[in-house]
């Protein structure tokens, strides 16, 4: 490809990660805080096929060194080999990228390590606990689940007013917890335990920053004893040192 991709880049190559191009192809702002983009996926979605979730590393230049960041497709369409991103703005050089992205313009990526195993048997009741960083995975998700009911704790900053959220109010229970204030492995230790009981084939999933989904992953299985094959956990962002 184009650019190098430092020590990354080559661990990468050494696990079989699989190297593309993207061309952006249109940009829209869905909230003044949230950017969605199309993108044409040079050929990718042919050579990986498509799942749940599926996720990819965008390569972008950070002063001269290499920068990858994953993110999860929106709607890929492998007949015509297109694909939606969403970014959660704020600062950051992934941020930059995306809200100067248009038409024409390509990012490098390369797909490795994503994956998704459908809950067998399927959920009586999905328990997903995510955040805007997350929220394109957790559409993927809710999507995949169909009909289950779900309870959904989901952390923001500034309110899921205008956010593509694709929550059905007659079966999802959607549960937004302010980022500051009222810490969210609080708010899910509260009424988590409750939620599950009688549960027959309960499934849990959580991507939120390393520490928040570390902290409940840990508390989900351990101390409430879902079963490893019933949790399903990823963490999506790391908080600032």
């Amino acid at each position: 490809m184009g650019q190098g991709h430092g020590w990354e880049g080559a661990v990468l190559k050494l696990l079989r990660g699989k190297d593309f191009a993207f061309t952006v192809t249109g940009a829209e702002d869905v909230t003044p805080r949230y950017r969605r983009l199309r993108l044409t996926d040079g050929g990718m979605l042919a050579a990986t096929g498509v799942h749940p979730t599926m996720w990819v590393r965008l390569w972008f230049d950070n002063a001269g060194k290499p920068h990858q960041r994953a993110y999860t497709l929106v709607d890929p369409d492998p007949a015509n080999g297109t694909f939606g991103l969403e970014f959660a703005l704020h600062e950051g050089r992934a941020s930059d990228w995306a809200r100067a992205a248009k038409p024409g313009d390509t990012i490098e990526a390369t797909v490795h390590g994503t994956a998704f195993t459908e809950p067998d048997p399927a959920p009586s009741h999905v328990f997903a606990v995510a955040d805007s960083a997350s929220l394109p995975a957790l559409n993927s998700l809710l999507d995949t689940v169909g009909t289950a009911p779900a309870t959904i704790w989901f952390e923001t900053d500034h309110g899921t007013d205008g956010l593509p959220l694709r929550t059905r109010p007659s079966l999802h229970d959607l549960r937004p917890v302010p980022r500051r204030g009222a810490p969210l492995v609080t708010r899910v230790k509260e009424s988590l335990p409750d939620l599950l009981k009688d549960q027959a084939a309960p499934y849990v999933w959580i991507a939120c920053d390393t520490t928040t989904t570390r902290a409940l992953t840990t508390y989900v299985r351990k101390e409430l004893a879902v079963p490893r094959q019933r949790v399903n956990a990823m963490g999506y962002w790391r908080t600032a040192a």
